[in-house]
């Protein structure tokens, strides 16, 4: 079964391993997990800032955690058709704070009859940590800095 997930995965941390964990588990002992990495231009235009690590960098660490199958660059339209088309996902497997997608999802799956079901995985992680805004926050507190 195949599952696809998707995130910026800037600055990696344990919320994000846990996620990923989680939504393979989602396929079951066979399950493949591909997961979309935010491009550069997808986050700036989300967040109003860049992330700290480019895009390829971002891609190539995401893959090359055991869980992940196949980490790919998000579209930079975020056409999550297309993506759907190409991956053709049994599940997609969204975060805490992924409303966003799994609304998409949902739409598409009604309108064109995707067989694919949306699941939500869970916060992982100390609640200080569990987020790179708030690990950057922190690294910037330490050094005097504003984020």
């Amino acid at each position: 079964m195949k599952v696809l997930a998707s995130g910026v995965f800037d600055l990696l941390h344990y919320g994000h391993i846990r996620f990923l964990e989680e939504a393979k588990k989602l396929g079951g002992p066979d399950a493949k997990l591909v997961v979309i990495v935010a491009s550069d231009e997808t986050v700036t235009r989300a967040k109003g800032r860049p992330p700290i690590i480019p895009e390829d960098q971002r891609r190539a660490v995401v893959e090359s955690l055991k869980v992940v199958d196949k980490a790919i660059l998000g579209y930079k339209d975020q056409d999550l058709d297309k993506v759907m088309k190409t991956i053709k996902p049994e599940i997609v497997a969204v975060g805490h704070d992924q409303h966003d997608i799994e609304d998409e999802v949902n739409r598409l799956v009604a309108e064109k009859g995707y067989k694919t079901r949306v699941e939500r995985v869970g916060r992982f992680g100390p609640e200080d940590l569990n987020s790179s805004s708030k690990i950057k926050r922190r690294i910037a507190e330490g050094s005097g800095k504003k984020p």
